[in-house]
C-alpha cells in the first residue's frame, strides 16, 4: 500500500510518502516539508496566532492534497510540541478538521519517545542487543531504553533545541553566560529521568536520531548524506564537547554557511549542542550511533502492525495514532 504520513512538527510540517505492507522494508517515494516554525508563532499567553494557524492551514491542505495525487491509500497525520502545547490547541485542531477534513492527533511525548524507539528497534534488529535512544526535536527531547520492541522506560522532557534558544538566548550567538545558564537547567531536567533510564540496564547499542543529531555528527566527521542512509554515523561524546567550544562562538548566520548545517534551523543548533552533550554526559555515553529512521517511521511500523487489527508488543491497537482512512475525491478537492 501507498501510505502518507503528515508530521505537523515545531520546526516543520512534513508529508512523508512510502510504499509499505507488513513485514516489509518501508520504501520512501516522495519527502515534502514546509518550513512553518511554528513554535515561534505562540503569543504571551500560549495560544497559536491566527498567523500561525492560517500558514498551518495552507501548509496541511497542500500536504493532503499531494497525498491525494500520489495515490496514497491511507494517510495517518499528527502533530507533537509545539500543538500540544499551545493553549488553544483543541481549536487550533478543530479548524484544522472542519476546514481540511484532515484530523490531526496530537501525541504525548511519550508516545513520541515509544514510536520512535520502534523505528530505532526495526532499523537494529534484535542483534542490537539492549538500546538507548535519543532524540532532540525543535521542543522536545525523547528518550527511551529496553532490549524489545516497546521500550521499558520512555520520557519526554522539554528540551527541544528551538524552545530553548527562545526561551534562553537573546544574542547571537549566546553569551557565555547564556550558554551556562542553559547547561545547569538541563543538566537538572536530565538528572532523574537519567537516574530512570540507568536501572533499566547497561545499553548494548546507543542511538541518536532527529536532524539535531545528524548535524552534530557531520560536523565532528561523519559520512554527509550523499553516501546514504546506510553508512554508518557516529557522534562522540568527546567530538560534541569540541564542537560546542567551537559553535558556540559562532553566529547562526555562520552556522548556516556549514556543511551539515540547515539554514533555517542554525539558530537552534548551539542549544541542540548543550542538550545532547548534557544527555552524553547524564547517561555516561562516550558515543552514540546515528539512525536514519525515527518519528515518522514508528508511526508507518506501528500502522502497518495493526492493519488487520492485531498487534505486536505491548501496545493495543487504540494506542495507534488514528488513522483518516482511505483519501476521498471529496477530501482531494476540499479546499481551506
Amino acid at each position: 500500500m501507498r501510505l502518507g504520513v503528515l508530521d505537523v512538527g515545531s520546526n516543520t510540517v512534513h508529508l512523508l510518502v512510502v510504499d509499505a505492507q507488513r513485514g516489509g522494508h518501508p520504501t520512501p517515494a516522495t519527502s515534502i516539508k514546509s518550513e512553518l516554525r511554528l513554535a515561534e508563532h505562540l503569543d504571551a499567553r500560549g495560544a497559536l496566532t491566527d498567523a500561525g494557524t492560517s500558514s498551518l492551514l495552507k501548509a496541511v491542505v497542500a500536504a493532503r492534497d499531494s497525498a491525494a495525487d500520489l495515490g496514497c491509500d491511507d494517510m495517518i497525520a499528527f502533530a507533537t510540541s509545539a500543538l500540544r502545547d499551545a493553549s488553544n490547541s483543541a481549536a487550533v485542531l478543530g479548524r484544522v478538521r472542519s476546514e481540511t477534513g484532515v484530523a490531526l492527533e496530537v501525541l504525548p511525548g511519550e508516545d513520541e519517545a515509544r514510536y520512535t524507539f520502534l523505528a530505532v528497534r526495526r532499523w537494529y534488529g534484535w542483534s542490537a542487543g539492549r538500546l538507548l535512544c535519543l532524540d532532540i526535536g525543535g521542543g522536545s527531547l525523547e528518550l527511551a531504553a529496553g532490549r524489545d520492541e516497546h521500550p521499558a522506560a520512555a520520557a519526554s522532557l522539554p528540551l527541544g533545541a528551538g524552545r530553548l534558544t527562545r526561551e534562553w538566548f537573546s544574542a547571537d550567538p549566546p553569551s557565555r553566560r547564556e550558554i551556562e545558564a542553559l547547561r545547569e537547567k538541563v543538566d537538572a531536567d536530565l538528572a532523574p529521568v537519567a537516574r530512570e533510564l540507568r536501572r533499566v540496564g547497561e545499553p548494548d547499542l546507543t542511538v541518536g536520531t532527529s536532524k539535531t543529531f545528524r548535524s552534530l555528527a557531520r560536523l565532528t566527521g561523519a559520512a554527509p548524506s550523499g553516501a546514504g542512509p546506510r553508512a554508518r554515523r557516529v557522534l562522540t561524546h568527546q567530538g560534541l564537547r569540541q564542537l560546542g567550544s567551537f559553535i558556540s562562538r559562532m553566529s547562526s548566520g555562520d552556522l548556516a554557511e556549514l556543511e551539515g548545517v540547515s539554514p533555517s534551523r542554525a539558530h537552534q543548533l548551539v542549544a541542540g549542542a548543550v542538550v545532547a552533550e548534557a544527555a552524553m554526559r547524564a547517561l555516561k555515553i562516550t558515543e552514540l550511533d546515528i539512525c536514519p529512521w525515527a518519528l515518522r517511521e514508528g508511526v508507518i511500523f506501528r500502522r502497518l502492525d495493526t492493519l488487520d487489527g492485531s498487534t505486536r508488543g505491548d501496545r493495543s491497537a487504540q494506542d495507534a495514532p488514528t488513522s483518516l482512512g482511505p483519501l476521498t475525491p471529496e477530501q482531494a478537492r476540499c479546499s481551506g
